[in-house]
């Protein structure tokens, strides 16, 4: 059997460690043959103690102290300690059935692959019209773009990246491990590598898990605000447009689609027309959209509203990640 090693990188997640570590330890995978390596940021609440709790239990769940806070650098600590030759990177907000480790163990060996991954189907905890919403949206290729492991696959297939991947440790430390300056895409731009260096990475069907999400529109209006602001920045960090690709961008076009007109039309009026048309086919299109991926129980002000929310919220941050790069050093 393989030695596993399990890096989960963590801040305050007490509302979420303790589902995601009794997936793991149930695994059908032999826990004599895995570790679990917590990576916690100086959490300020309780996911500390329930770590310790699991790791009294469980002789291979250990805590790691994070003092940087980041995932990349808490990767790099994980992937620094870890005895196993194969790395799962886990998310503590995200549940993971009793198969998810063998099954990406296994294809991993039968696809000769660098990383490998499997599809992720989002949940809440508290069910609300609100969240059933989210959870519609953040589902859909129209709200999250064309990543196929937001929509499935048939069959295994050659992707730029995958979420909670399976890959080799030598591999990712050869190239340089977790680039530590990137808050954001860290798993992207690391993929992104693999690739460069003639590794594939592999999304496969066979297995899936299930991803918490925030049940809030101003949490998810913070989190794709930060995740676009550090769209042009991991460019400018990575020199290297490639490290994304054109599906980050589109919210940034569409609000300065919005933008650039109105400021236009200061000096020529009638160009706040087009402001006007783009935000007009935007609202069509999406209304359209949104009777068409409507589930049972969702509410359509509440469905069009989130598309809204996690669009604006995602370009605002691109925008002002244009204009944000004086605390960053290359």
């Amino acid at each position: 059997m393989i030695t596993v090693s399990i890096i989960i990188p963590c801040l305050n997640e007490e509302k979420y460690i303790s589902k995601c570590l009794l997936s793991i330890v149930n695994s059908d995978y032999p826990m004599d043959n895995v570790e679990i390596l917590v990576v916690d940021g100086a959490s300020n609440d309780r996911t500390p103690d329930i770590v310790k709790a699991f790791a009294e239990k469980y002789t291979n769940v250990r805590l790691i102290s994070n003092s940087k806070k980041i995932v990349p650098v808490a990767m790099n600590l994980g992937i620094k300690n870890a005895l196993g030759s194969i790395i799962v990177r886990l998310d503590a907000h995200a549940e993971y059935p009793q198969n998810y480790i063998s099954t990406l163990v296994e294809w991993k060996q039968k696809l000769n692959a660098t990383n490998i991954g499997c599809p992720i189907k989002t949940k809440v905890i508290h069910k609300t019209a609100k969240s059933t919403a989210i959870i519609t949206v953040l589902s859909s290729k129209f709200g999250v773009g064309n990543g196929l492991f937001r929509t499935g696959v048939s069959e295994p297939v050659e992707v730029d990246t995958v979420p909670f991947g399976c890959f080799d440790r030598e591999f990712v430390l050869k190239i340089g491990g977790y680039n530590e300056k990137l808050i954001r895409n860290q798993d992207i731009e690391l993929n992104n590598r693999i690739i460069k260096n003639g590794g594939k990475i592999i999304l496969i069907p066979y297995t899936s898990c299930t991803y918490y999400a925030r049940e809030k529109w101003t949490s998810i209006a913070k989190n794709n605000y930060e995740n676009g602001k550090w769209n042009l920045r991991t460019v400018y960090i990575t020199n290297d447009f490639a490290s994304l690709s054109l599906r980050h961008f589109i919210p940034l076009l569409f609000l300065l689609s919005i933008i650039l007109p109105s400021l236009a039309s200061l000096l020529y009026t009638p160009l706040l027309l087009l402001s006007g048309v783009s935000v007009g086919m935007y609202l069509l299109l999406y209304s359209f959209i949104t009777l068409r991926t409507q589930k049972q129980g969702t509410n359509f002000f509440y469905v069009l509203w989130t598309f809204l929310v996690l669009h604006l919220s995602y370009g605002l941050g691109s925008l002002i990640g244009l204009f944000y790069f004086k605390d960053l050093q290359k």
